[in-house]
């Protein structure tokens, strides 16, 4: 392989690297107040979901909507701005919130859903403390 050849390779994979991190990976900068709020709505509609379905003895769909559960908590997480108090108050609760999920999601869908409604219920409470602290964003001018 020619030098020419090796320095187009080169460039040609660089190039293909930067476009895939340009497109294909969110930004970790931080988030308008609104948009982690929206987030964490969507969060807590499925993290409600995941306990009524967990009432209903459907483990699918809590491994579905706590996987939901614990992307949205990380998008949230990813968004935060740093120097907002009210979102330094916020991410514990979302940390918590992924950490049961990935109980759940360890369980599987094949345990009794009376086992993995345990740890969802207790996701589900951390993501409602968590919104409350991302809905006071709006009061901080953040």
């Amino acid at each position: 392989m020619t030098l020419n050849s090796r320095m187009f390779l080169v460039g040609l994979l660089a190039g293909i690297f930067s476009a895939g991190l340009i497109i294909g990976i969110p930004s970790a900068h931080a988030g308008s107040p609104k948009e982690i709020q929206n987030q964490g709505r969507a969060m807590i509609k499925d993290a409600e979901e995941m306990v009524m379905h967990g009432g209903m003895g459907d483990g699918k769909a809590i491994l579905h909507h706590c996987a939901e559960v614990a992307k949205h908590a990380q998008a949230i997480l990813k968004a935060l701005p740093p120097a907002d108090e009210h979102g330094k108050e916020a991410a514990p609760h979302l940390q918590e919130a992924i950490k049961h999920c990935k109980r759940v999601e360890e369980m599987g869908d094949k345990v009794d859903p009376g086992a993995s409604l345990n740890p969802a219920v207790k996701a589900r409470a951390a993501a409602r403390e968590a919104m409350k602290h991302l809905m006071a964003m709006k009061d901080s001018g953040a």
